[in-house]
């Protein structure tokens, strides 16, 4: 099911999305492509790599990565598999539980915000995450939005994955 959020609504960020301690939230840089979508492979699959590509084909890029001490430990991303879509986006494992999730989906919902849009739309979204985007975002489910776009996606045999 699709989720849809209301980007006039978000609070203020009185943080300035700088991240949980330790970490900076900010834009990949297009010099950084290979090593982010490589990192994104490496951990959530081809699926999620492929269409976060997307994303370091625009200016400003529309990706966000979480890093401590030079390494990725997250990321978040917006436009990629269609206009006013966010996502995909993930934490590593080892990162998960200290709001870094929370802080990459709303670096990229405001950053839609500020390029004009008045709704973003969350595309796939699994039950158990939905509490989650509703809690994060103000998020609440599109009815009748499911298969949505992601029911789709070509079937490849022999490599089943997660994301496709």
């Amino acid at each position: 099911m699709d989720m849809l959020v209301r980007l006039y609504s978000l609070t203020e960020d009185p943080a300035g999305s700088g991240g949980p301690e330790g970490f900076e939230i900010r834009r990949g840089m297009p010099w950084e492509k290979r090593q982010v979508i490589g990192w994104i492979e490496a951990t959530f699959g081809p699926g999620w790599a492929g269409e976060c590509e997307r994303a370091f084909s625009r200016l400003p890029v529309s990706c966000f990565v979480a890093v401590r001490e030079g390494s990725i430990a997250g990321f978040s991303a917006y436009e990629c598999t269609g206009r006013g879509f966010f996502g995909p986006a993930g934490v590593e494992e080892a990162s998960r539980g200290r709001g870094m999730g929370t802080a990459l989906l709303l670096s990229c919902l405001r950053a839609m915000l500020a390029e004009g849009y008045a709704y973003a739309i969350i595309g796939g979204v699994d039950e158990s995450c939905r509490p989650f985007y509703a809690r994060a975002a103000g998020a609440v489910p599109i009815e009748g939005s499911t298969p949505g776009i992601y029911g789709r996606k070509l079937r490849v045999p022999g490599r089943e994955s997660r994301d496709g």
